[in-house]
Formats: C-alpha cells, sequence, structure tokens
C-alpha cells in the first residue's frame, strides 16, 4: 500500500500491529469517493497527511480496539508518536495481564480526547505503584480530598479551608492535578492582585456614600441614599501580602502531600516567587509617641508595648479584678490568650512553683473549643516568681469563696481561671475585657496579645538570656522570638549606647585652639570635629 509503513510489536496473547501512512481528502471524479491512502498523488512529497495507526490490548469483555491519530504533517512527526506508544504499551511485564489492559484503557482514552501522549516516566512509576491511569484529578478535588482528611486544630483547617474556597478553587480548581504549572500560580497571584485594586476601589466607593449619608438632610433624601448603599457591594478584606503567602503555604501542603502519594512529582508551589512581608516591628510607647497618638487617634504601630511604667499602672488599676492573676501571668510569663484561658488547677504546682501549659482554649466558628498548644514548643512547663505565686494563692482563695457562694449553680469547668459561676473564659470576651480595663486605666492602646511582646521586653531588658525567654514563650525556635518580640526600651537602648561608647579607649586631647598658651584657657570651638 502506497506510503505505508508496518510495524509489530509482541505482546503475551499475539502481536499487536501498528503503523504510520499516508492519505489525503482527495476524491475519484467517477465515483466521487475519496481516495485515501490510494489516491495517485501521494507519491508527492507534500500531498496529503501522515497519520498513526496501532493496536491496544483489548477491553475486559475481549473486544478489539485501536489508536488512530492524523494530521501529522511529516513522516517522522508520525513515526515519533508510533515509538512512543509501542515504548508505552512495552511497560507492562509480559505476563501482566492487569497492566496490559491499564495502558490500552490509558491510550484509547487519549485516543478519544485527541490528548497529548502520557509521558512515559509517570506512566511507568504510575503503572508500578497501583495508581489509576486515566484518573484525571483536578486542583479543586484534590483539595478537597486533601483537607476532609487533615487531623489538624478546627481554627488551622478553617485558615486552610478559606484559602481553598476563596481563592485556590475559584482560579486553579479547574486545572488538572497532574497540569499544574508555575505559569498558573504567576496568573492566579497577578489576578488577586487585580482584586485587590477592584476591592480598594469598591470600599472606597461605599465609604464615600456613607460619608455622604451622614451630611444628607430630609427623610426622603437619606432613604435613597441607604437604598443605593443596598445596591452596593459590601465591604471586603483585600488579600495583602501576609495572606498571599499563607495561600501558597496553603497550596504548598496540599500538593506536598500528593507527591508522597505519587500523584505528581513536581510542587510548583515551591518555585512561585512573592512579595516578602515584614512582621510589624513592636514600638514602645513613649512619651511622644503617646502625645501624637492623642492628637491624631493613629497607633504608630499595629504592635504596640507598654513600658514598665505604664504595665505597673494598668496592674495596679486591675488590683481588684477576678481575673487580676490571669492578667499578671500574662504581663509576666507571657502566656497566650487561649493557654491562659485554657488552665487547668492541675497545671498548677505551687509547691514547685510552675504552670504547666498543656491545653488551650480556641474560637472558632462561635464555639469556643478545647485543643493542644499552638506547637509542640508550646506544650511547656513555665517557671513562677514569687509575686506571681502570691497573687495566685489569692485567686484560688477568691475562686473558693466565689464557688460557696454559688452553691448548686457553680459549674465545674475543670479550669483554673472561670467567670463568676465557673464557666470557662472565651478568648474573644477576656479580649473585650481587657480593652474596657485599658481604657478604664486611661492608658494608651495595646493588643491582649501585646502583654505577651512586653513580658519578652520586660524579661530581655532584665538580662534574661534570649533561649530562656524562648522557652517561656514557648516559640519553636529562638529566631522568632528575636525577630518578632524583642522591643528596645528607650533607657536600655541609652545605656546600651553609653556601655558602648565607653568600651572604646581615648586619649584625653586639648580642645584649646592653635597658638594658645598653656595654662590658659581658650574658649572652646563649637564647630570643632
Amino acid at each position: 500500500m502506497l506510503g505505508t509503513n508496518f510495524g509489530t510489536e509482541r505482546t503475551l496473547g499475539g502481536t499487536l500491529r501498528g503503523s504510520t501512512f499516508r492519505r489525503c481528502a482527495c476524491r475519484d471524479p467517477q465515483t466521487g469517493k475519496q481516495y485515501g491512502q490510494s489516491c495517485p498523488k501521494l507519491n508527492q512529497r507534500r500531498h496529503g497527511t501522515w497519520g498513526v495507526r496501532q493496536e491496544l490490548p483489548p477491553t475486559a469483555d475481549g473486544e478489539r480496539r485501536t489508536f488512530r491519530r492524523s494530521g501529522y504533517t511529516i513522516g517522522t512527526e508520525a513515526q515519533a508518536d508510533l515509538d512512543a506508544l509501542r515504548a508505552l504499551l512495552a511497560l507492562p511485564d509480559s505476563d501482566d495481564a492487569d497492566g496490559r489492559q491499564r495502558i490500552g484503557d490509558l491510550l484509547a482514552d487519549v485516543a478519544s480526547s485527541g490528548g497529548p501522549l502520557p509521558d512515559l516516566d509517570e506512566t511507568k512509576r504510575k503503572l508500578h505503584s497501583g495508581q489509576s491511569l486515566t484518573a484525571k484529578i483536578t486542583v479543586g478535588e484534590w483539595l478537597d480530598e486533601w483537607i476532609s482528611g487533615r487531623k489538624i486544630r478546627p481554627s488551622t483547617k478553617n485558615r486552610y479551608v478559606g484559602d481553598i474556597q476563596n481563592h485556590l478553587k475559584p482560579r486553579i480548581g479547574e486545572i488538572r492535578l497532574d497540569r499544574l504549572r508555575v505559569s498558573h500560580l504567576k496568573e492566579m497571584f497577578a489576578g488577586i492582585t487585580e482584586q485587590n485594586i477592584e476591592i480598594k476601589e469598591s470600599n472606597a466607593l461605599r465609604h464615600a456614600a456613607i460619608d455622604e449619608l451622614k451630611a444628607l438632610k430630609g427623610r426622603q433624601h437619606r432613604r435613597i441614599a441607604r437604598a443605593a448603599i443596598a445596591e452596593m457591594p459590601p465591604f471586603r478584606r483585600v488579600a495583602g501580602p501576609a495572606t498571599q503567602r499563607h495561600i501558597r503555604a496553603t497550596l504548598r501542603a496540599a500538593l506536598n502531600d500528593a507527591i508522597a502519594q505519587e500523584l505528581i512529582t513536581f510542587n510548583p508551589a515551591t518555585h512561585v516567587e512573592l512579595d516578602s512581608v515584614k512582621r510589624p516591628k513592636a514600638l514602645v510607647w513613649t512619651d511622644d509617641r503617646v502625645a501624637q497618638w492623642q492628637a491624631t487617634g493613629v497607633k504608630p504601630s499595629p504592635v504596640m508595648v507598654w513600658t514598665p511604667e505604664q504595665t505597673g499602672a494598668f496592674l495596679d488599676s486591675i488590683g481588684d479584678d477576678d481575673l487580676y492573676a490571669l492578667f499578671h501571668l500574662i504581663v509576666f510569663r507571657g502566656l497566650r490568650r487561649g493557654e491562659a484561658c485554657g488552665l487547668r488547677p492541675e497545671d498548677l504546682s505551687l509547691k514547685a512553683q510552675t504552670l504547666t501549659v498543656g491545653t488551650q482554649l480556641v474560637a472558632f466558628g462561635g464555639q469556643t473549643l478545647e485543643g493542644t498548644p499552638k506547637s509542640d514548643a508550646g506544650d511547656r512547663v513555665v517557671a513562677l516568681d514569687r509575686e506571681s505565686v502570691r497573687a495566685l494563692k489569692r485567686h484560688l482563695t477568691r475562686q473558693r469563696k466565689a464557688r460557696e457562694r454559688a452553691g448548686a449553680a457553680w459549674v465545674d469547668s475543670g479550669r483554673l481561671f472561670t467567670q463568676p459561676t465557673g464557666g470557662w473564659i472565651e478568648p474573644d470576651r477576656l479580649t473585650a475585657r481587657f480593652e474596657r480595663l485599658t481604657r478604664r486605666a486611661g492608658l494608651p492602646p495595646i493588643r491582649l496579645h501585646d502583654l505577651r511582646h512586653g513580658a519578652a521586653t520586660i524579661a530581655l531588658a532584665a538580662g534574661v538570656d534570649r533561649k530562656v525567654v524562648q522557652e517561656m514563650l514557648g516559640h519553636s525556635s529562638i529566631g522568632l522570638t528575636s525577630d518578632t518580640y524583642t522591643s528596645v526600651l528607650p533607657e536600655v537602648a541609652h545605656d546600651a549606647a553609653e556601655a558602648a561608647a565607653r568600651l572604646v579607649p581615648r586619649q584625653k586631647r586639648s580642645r584649646a585652639h592653635p597658638g594658645s598658651q598653656p595654662g590658659k584657657s581658650a574658649d572652646i570651638d563649637e564647630q570643632a570635629p
């Protein structure tokens, strides 16, 4: 047959015939039928197109099937695909009937879809590891399967779900998992950046409309303005650099697990560069910063730390509060709010003067749940100073009296710090309470978590070794302690500057002008170096 090149491949159960061929769409003028491979012009070099025909292993029911593909412009392209088909068919061992059938299913599926031939190495890996060769799991399907099997804290899982539902699935969920590339992720983050611009503009328009509403007079005008605002998109948060880094981290973790299950061999999330995110620098509430805040209402930094005097004023102002001991522990021992709320009576040893941090309460989905510390390093034993021990003893006495007053109404929540009737303290309510106490004390605002920054700052200012501070705070690395939780108090900074200057020996030099007589004082030249 003109233009035909047959090849054969021996497999168990018979010979699988394969070939390349040329054909065209010319028709016989008498019959009107296409010549196909019998066209007399096929001996011309550029006439017609090339195709591939390869017999495949039969189906499970014994039905014969063939891989066919045409449209190649030159014969070498067709021959290359034929060779690739034969290499794929040769992957199963000679006695592996199931493997031959799976390869046949894969190639039949490729033939019907018109997609590219499967990668030889990847197909070999999947075949030998028992994975499906025909499943086309998408990124979205894998993310759903991955998150459903994760055994993690509810709050952490909720954050992962937010990344998946709000960003990953809408933008890359339909892409096949094995075809996800770095270019897809670059496009995704570019789209997030563009959406941020739209969100900012939308938020600005809504703010402007609300400001205009405040200035309107007349019930009718205000009603119309409110209706217009109701039709506008709601306020939304942008996905800033920190959020984008978390989105990438979520995807990277999911794809690493996909690699572990041999679904893919490459993790594109590890190769996407994002803008670096600097942690906000913690600043101390100096007199100048307090005055600036009082004049403008703007905090100098999202993370602010009280001076020792301001911290002392806060503790003095809450001396009669039921939760004084709790705030005292956060101030001096740097407990997280969830850790403080989750403490149990058995975690306290007054004799050993220690506190074991082994549980925490976490706010999640409108509920408060008990969980483990944030990390392995968070599960720790904290040494207590004598003043903290005295504060805890007073707290236990007060709590015992409260239990006696409550009688049958007392709720045994098993917590060291409780509500007046024994129920546990929800972390969000503790934050709200701290903010009220801060305002009542007339102090500049800080977050409850910033008391933890202050504990590190005070400890370091007192000369405590950084490693000890790291263990007190429950950090997994000393770098986190150094980079995030250390603010230098002004007086410590000045003392350090003076100490550094004293380390350098200097020769005393006369500041007299040249030519002045020894023993006679000269005016000091303020411009002299």
